[in-house]
């Protein structure tokens, strides 16, 4: 299926591991031009190093998301290398798990300032170049959490929540101007900032898979490309699941037990 991304414009921020990265490559393939951004120098540089043995256009900046002024600078120079803005990919996030009563205000602050005012600020940030280009595609990672709480999680999970509905919101808001707005709910992905949940509780998460693995972050990268596309022109304003069927049923082993003979 031909997309009609060549030549469009990616940012995306948390691009250096990950879902992140994943989407980096596969956009990449699409023809697009790709930009990312995130706090640690090492992976972006890992990153652009794949781009040139591709010979692919790649622009990185290393800079904290909830850094305003510092965005608002990245975009200007995303905006002065490839003169455009297309997609914006709001994927950067942190999790936090501990009991509730451990939390701390630090804990509080820091993932509301990264997880959701720098989502709200890239959207905006991002509208303000596609509006005056016509039109553009913003993706919001939201999360299984939003639907599902998990218990050592709260805040995580009220982040993401706020993203799933700031993304209907959004969606609403800018559809005169021609942007869509989507979100992407992701499962239990072999990303490292699930990492160390997996190495604990791997056996656990898959019981409630309906397709009994975890998930691999090229999985999502395919469909978020898809997303940005003309292809996907009427859907905004909704979160796409990507998590094989988590949760879709009471008992997700159940019919794992009857084929391998278990349950008769």
């Amino acid at each position: 299926m031909e997309l009609h991304l060549r030549g469009k414009v990616a940012v995306i921020t948390g691009g250096g591991t990950g879902i992140g990265r994943a989407a980096a490559v596969e956009f990449a393939k699409e023809g697009v031009l790709v930009a990312a951004v995130g706090r640690r120098p090492g992976p972006l540089q890992e990153l652009a190093e794949e781009f040139r043995e591709n010979d692919w256009p790649f622009y990185w900046e290393a800079c904290d998301v909830a850094d305003r002024r510092g965005m608002g600078a990245f975009a200007g120079h995303v905006f002065k290398q490839f003169g455009a803005l297309d997609i914006w990919m709001n994927n950067a996030g942190i999790a936090i798990d501990k009991p509730l009563m451990q939390f701390t205000d630090e804990d509080w602050n820091r993932m509301m300032a990264t997880n959701l005012q720098a989502v709200y600020d890239g959207i905006r940030l991002a509208a303000s170049y596609m509006i005056e280009e016509g039109g553009g595609v913003i993706l919001n990672a939201s999360s299984f959490a939003s639907r599902i709480p998990h218990a050592n999680g709260v805040i995580y999970a009220a982040t993401k929540a706020a993203v799933s509905n700031l993304t209907k919101s959004t969606a609403a808001a800018l559809a005169p101007y021609g942007i869509r707005v989507v979100g992407y709910v992701p499962g239990m992905i072999m990303t490292p900032i699930s990492e160390q949940s997996i190495c604990n509780y791997r056996e656990d998460f898959i019981r409630n898979i309906s397709v009994g693995r975890l998930g691999r972050p090229e999985e999502l990268a395919a469909l978020l490309v898809f997303l940005s596309s003309d292809r996907a022109e009427y859907i905004t304003g909704v979160d796409v699941e990507i998590s094989g069927g988590k949760f879709a049923v009471q008992d997700c082993r159940m019919p794992w037990r009857f084929r391998n003979g278990e349950d008769k």
